[in-house]
């Protein structure tokens, strides 16, 4: 069969619908339903009423149930709707840490029909300044520790409303923890916005599939982050794909999960969060995971039953001397995402806790699970697993056809998960979907004769360190604002503790002064520290095409 023959004969497989890994399914069913819930808060209120009085979740030794979570999250809605006059439609930032402050805050800014806005409470003001105004923010719940980076960003901004929230807010008593900066004038703490809502009538939102549930921010090509927005249908799908891949980790009201990376990531977001909050787990929330003895502490307390990680942070444990202190034996799930799990990683936390890491991939724009290694795989593949029900994915080549199995190509996914698009962006959304809807994720992939899905590199430049995505165009924008910096390009280079690290190769004009020390401090003051380079070097030359445009990949092998 020839070339042409090859891509007729895929172009009819796909028009019937056929999609090769539905025959490796076994019991799963090939398609989900979408819409078995109206909306997310439909999903929440089941669960808050059939787990009432289950411990929902627990955080520095406080534990609130199903029945707290409502009432508290009705009681700042309230608060949120009569005091600080959100509504319906309205973009409201969370910029916390896995505190219980944040599923109050979530879950109260459903029940308006609000949109949540995900901020990294470590961020940079230039960072904050940017999402919140690009998003239209006037209302945000924010960090005590994360408040002063917002009191340098409040006056570039339309924020009219600050809700500040402490490790123990929520739950009754007080956790030491930094308090809120003084420069930061008019917040209301959460515990007063809480006694204050506990006294005011809510008027729940009348909220449907289609409206926005998130504005989850993500890197782009101009170096500045753009909203991918998410409605409650792209949510409630991708809840029921996950459960329909994984039923025997799903039992209602048994569930212990350790969330330990953030909230604020579209990962734990959805898994930890949504997925188990719908089969009434009990959820331990780990605020700093580098606190590795309290950590393990959490371990030990909490027997998990789910644990979702990225390479780090499996590593990190697998390796800590305490780790065997653990009794693992209820772990039934290790799910590991965010970049591409390294085997000898998966293979030491198996020789310690029995389980190994079972891998899957997705991103911001598809809520985020694309595919996942199902039940049935009983070990370690390298692979991301089979794409879940009721997605279709293809793989297309440069000049957009479709490519045989085993053959490389750009992964295209259509499917309910998939972003409506970005938030605002006409001509990034030209950019981001094909002529007949498949959103194009940058990643290239090889699907083998079963289905299942392998990543073997990024057509983006995206460095991906510890399972955060680093655009080079924001790395490279920063720091040629330095005086002496002609010009700069930025790539991943191996790193044994983060997976990728970020490389900086800069070339100095002429005459000036500059060091390693003074552009990475100059990063640090604009950029999240993952996304500061770890590495710089100086050259006299950077690789160009013919066009004049820096070739990024020329230099990922460079010393």
């Amino acid at each position: 069969m020839n070339a042409s023959q090859t891509h007729d004969s895929l172009s009819a497989q796909r028009s019937t619908g056929r999609r090769h890994w539905v025959a490796s399914y076994g019991p799963i069913p090939a398609e989900i339903d979408a819409d078995r819930y109206p909306c997310v808060n439909a999903l929440l209120q089941d669960a808050m009423r059939r787990f009432a009085a289950k411990p929902a979740f627990r955080a520095f030794g406080q534990t609130l149930t199903y029945a707290d979570i409502d009432r508290l999250s009705s009681a700042f809605a309230a608060y949120l709707q009569r005091v600080a006059g959100v509504g319906k439609g309205d973009r409201v930032a969370v910029m916390l840490p896995n505190l219980l402050a944040f599923p109050i805050a979530f879950i109260a800014i459903v029940k308006l029909g609000a949109v949540q806005v995900n901020v990294n409470p470590f961020y940079t003001a230039r960072e904050l300044a940017h999402q919140l105004n690009d998003a239209g923010v006037e209302t945000i719940v924010v960090y005590d520790g994360s408040t002063r980076t917002l009191a340098d960003a409040i006056g570039q901004t339309r924020i009219r409303t600050v809700v500040t929230a402490g490790a123990g807010d929520g739950g009754g008593t007080v956790v030491p923890g930094p308090a809120p900066d003084t420069s930061l004038s008019g917040a209301t703490a959460l515990r007063d916005a809480l006694a204050q809502g506990a006294a005011l009538a809510l008027d729940p939102a009348d909220v449907s599939g289609d409206d926005l549930l998130f504005l989850q921010y993500t890197g782009g090509t101009t170096g500045l982050s753009k909203g991918a927005a998410l409605s409650h249908r792209n949510l409630v799908a991708n809840i029921e794909q996950f459960k329909a891949f994984m039923p025997d980790a799903m039992q209602p009201g048994e569930e212990v999960v350790v969330t330990a990376i953030p909230l604020y990531h579209i990962f734990a977001l959805t898994v930890n969060f949504l997925v188990y909050f719908s089969v009434g787990a009990e959820n331990w929330l780990v605020a700093n995971p580098r606190e590795c003895d309290a950590f393990i502490d959490v371990l030990k307390a909490a027997r998990p039953t789910i644990f979702v990680g990225v390479n780090t942070l499996y590593a990190a444990l697998g390796s800590h001397p305490r780790v065997g202190e653990v009794d693992w034996s209820r772990l039934k799930l290790s799910a590991g995402g965010g970049a591409a799990m390294i085997d000898v990683i998966s293979a030491r936390w198996k020789s310690v806790t029995g389980s190994f890491i079972r891998e899957g991939y997705g991103l911001s724009e598809t809520s985020p699970v694309v595919s996942f290694n199902p039940q049935f795989v009983d070990g370690f593949s390298g692979n991301t697993g089979l794409p879940v029900p009721s997605t279709d994915v293809k793989l297309l080549d440069d000049d957009n056809r479709e490519v045989g199995i085993g053959e490389a190509g750009e992964i295209c996914v259509k499917g309910p998960q998939v972003m409506r698009g970005y938030w605002q962006q006409p001509e990034a959304n030209a950019r981001a979907f094909t002529a007949d809807g498949y959103f194009r994720t940058g990643d290239v992939g090889v699907f083998d004769d079963k289905g299942f899905l392998k990543i073997v590199d990024r057509k983006k430049d995206m460095v991906i360190v510890s399972g955060f995505n680093v655009y080079p165009n924001e790395v490279e924008a920063v720091a040629t604002a330095l005086a002496g910096v002609a010009e700069c390009a930025c790539v991943g280079v191996p790193d044994e503790r983060t997976g990728e690290a970020v490389k900086l190769f800069v070339v100095a004009a002429p005459d000036a002064e500059l060091s390693e020390q003074t552009l990475i401090a100059h990063c640090r003051a604009s950029m999240a520290a993952y996304k500061v380079p770890k590495i710089v070097r100086f050259v006299d030359a950077l690789p160009k095409s013919t066009v004049g445009k820096i070739l990024r990949r020329e230099l990922r092998h460079v010393e």
